[in-house]
């Protein structure tokens, strides 16, 4: 039986790869920080079927004592502080979390057991804002953050591979633009929109505008279930190596949210200051604290490599995965 060690195994990701592994017959085990709140809710449905273990990516004690009880044969790292925003108000943190955090596994791993397979979560925000000529963004696009947190992860992003070829290791970074889920946490935009739009569809509104930011940034929006699908893919193949994961369309915030208010029967009216409805209610607002200091206008993916080589594909239809997210 494989044994799998996940870092980060309590967020959105970490809880779908948790029941794809348990599903293909491993031995799931998985890394949670201590918290206050119980941050375990998405694991309710697996919790007997997984060992847990507390640690936290800037303490390398805890990673090291995490791999020598697993002993796994894969390991995922998906924890980081994983705000875009956040990050600019708290880049010390989000680089000792997400540039050094990878490190310190990748140190364990190189001490403790270069047979070890590891994966690393990458993404989109390493191409910063993109491509002039926005074309889809693949492995040898241009990599220029435009945040503190694309910036640590670039770092990690680079130390994957300096690892894989310096010493070795089966390692890969797993590019993945943005997906989603119902799991998402409730302070990303896309669950904003689509808990706003269910308020709406069940008429439990209480009136209040959902105050967005950017309502023309586009992003490349998927099913977190298809990528976790990618990450396993991804140290399955015979060697190792980086992948885009992406849906190859992307889509603005405002419509997002047109998708997401058509769910309920609305179609808005738009103005650069947000929409009302038919009744002249004011739906969304446009609040610009909640833009970023650097703002990426677009991302968008080219998988093609992933889908040659690892056989992968998205499933879900942006269409579904509002559908799904409302529900």
């Amino acid at each position: 039986m494989k044994k799998a060690l996940i870092f980060g195994i309590t967020g959105q990701d970490g809880s779908y790869l948790a029941e794809l592994l348990l599903a293909k017959g491993y031995a799931v085990s998985g890394v949670t920080r201590r918290t206050s709140v119980n941050n375990r809710v998405r694991l309710a449905g697996i919790a007997d079927r997984i060992t847990l273990h507390e640690g936290d990516l800037t303490d390398s004690g805890s990673i090291w004592r995490a791999l020598s009880a697993t002993q796994p044969n894969e390991v995922y790292n998906l924890a980081a502080q994983s705000h875009v925003h956040t990050s600019f108000v708290q880049p010390e943190y989000t680089g000792s979390v997400n540039a050094l955090g990878p490190v310190r596994i990748l140190e364990a791993i190189r001490t403790l057991d270069v047979g070890i397979k590891f994966y690393q979560a990458s993404t989109s925000e390493l191409f910063g804002q993109g491509t002039d000529d926005g074309k889809a963004l693949n492995e040898d696009a241009p990599m220029k953050p435009a945040s503190p947190y694309g910036a640590a992860k670039l770092y990690a992003y680079s130390m994957v591979r300096l690892y894989r070829e310096a010493y070795g290791l089966f390692a890969c970074n797993g590019i993945l633009f943005n997906h989603e889920s119902s799991r998402r946490g409730g302070d990303f935009v896309t669950l904003k929109i689509a808990a706003f739009a269910k308020s709406l569809k069940e008429g439990s509104w209480d009136g209040k505008p959902l105050k967005l930011g950017n309502l023309e940034a586009r992003r490349d929006w998927g099913h977190a279930r298809d990528y976790v699908e990618g990450m396993w893919r991804m140290l399955q193949n015979e060697s190792a190596s980086d992948y885009v994961l992406a849906t190859g369309r992307a889509l603005s915030v405002r419509e997002f949210a047109d998708k997401a208010l058509a769910k309920a029967g609305i179609v808005p009216v738009w103005s650069e200051n947000g929409a009302v409805d038919s009744k002249g209610r004011v739906l969304i607002t446009v609040d610009p604290a909640l833009f970023r200091p650097v703002d990426v206008q677009c991302l968008l993916g080219d998988s093609s490599r992933a889908q040659k080589q690892l056989g992968w594909k998205p499933s879900c239809t942006i269409e579904d995965l509002v559908e799904e997210m409302i529900a």
